[in-house]
């Protein structure tokens, strides 16, 4: 058990030492204004490929949007039952431990988002609503990659029934591999944005693995 926690912990620093790596390389290497508005993309070559391959789906993108609505409301849920087990022990220190490492997730997760969009790396490939808005790494794809790994392990460990918890989890992963996909191929990201949201998650969720 011990050897598979630092597993984790140093599968966590792989991860986000190449999110570090690949951020530096999205920002500095082969950089052309292919975006709209004349902004600059990294990687314009395979960015700006793959762009032309997908196209735009703008319903694509709402769907994806209306439907990033789940993992905030299950990170509700959980924050709700953190506060509930708060209110009936009385103490912080008598909240689950694991509930308290995933409120501190979360904060962590609400810092890597806020820092870039004030670090813009690059901009969307659309305008949205008229307004050139910064892409990488990809929210959604953060968000649905941090959260719901994340309440799968607590639904793992909270749902008694076998099959319910199956069910579940292989629901929570579809979704997840879905939301992904989607974005991916709705045209509304660079490429490079869906794998720098993709490095970030895997290893803060590593991390949170490590930790509970």
């Amino acid at each position: 058990m011990k050897k598979e926690k630092f597993k984790n912990l140093y599968l966590s620093i792989i991860c986000i030492c190449a999110f570090i790596i690949w951020t530096v390389l999205v920002a500095l290497i082969n950089v052309k204004e292919i975006g709209p508005l004349g902004s600059s993309v990294g990687f314009s070559s395979l960015n700006g490929w793959f762009h032309d391959m997908t196209g735009v789906n703008f319903s694509l993108y709402y769907i994806t949007d209306w439907l990033s609505l789940i993992p905030v409301f299950i990170m509700l849920g959980f924050a709700v039952l953190g506060l509930v087990q708060l209110f009936k022990r009385k103490s912080l220190f008598k909240v689950d431990f694991n509930i308290l490492c995933l409120g501190i997730f979360y904060i962590v997760v609400l810092f890597a988002y806020l820092l870039f969009e004030e670090v813009v790396i690059n901009f969307r490939p659309v305008l949205i609503n008229g307004y050139l808005e910064a892409s990488y790494p990809s929210s959604t794809t953060m968000l649905v990659m941090t959260i719901m790994p994340t309440a799968i392990i607590q639904f793992k460990s909270r749902i008694k029934s076998t099959t319910i918890r199956n069910i579940v989890v292989i629901t929570l992963i579809v979704f997840t591999v879905f939301m992904v996909l989607a974005r991916l191929i709705s045209g509304v990201h660079w490429v490079t944005d869906i794998i720098g949201g993709a490095l970030i998650s895997a290893g803060l969720v590593l991390m949170y693995r490590f930790v509970v």
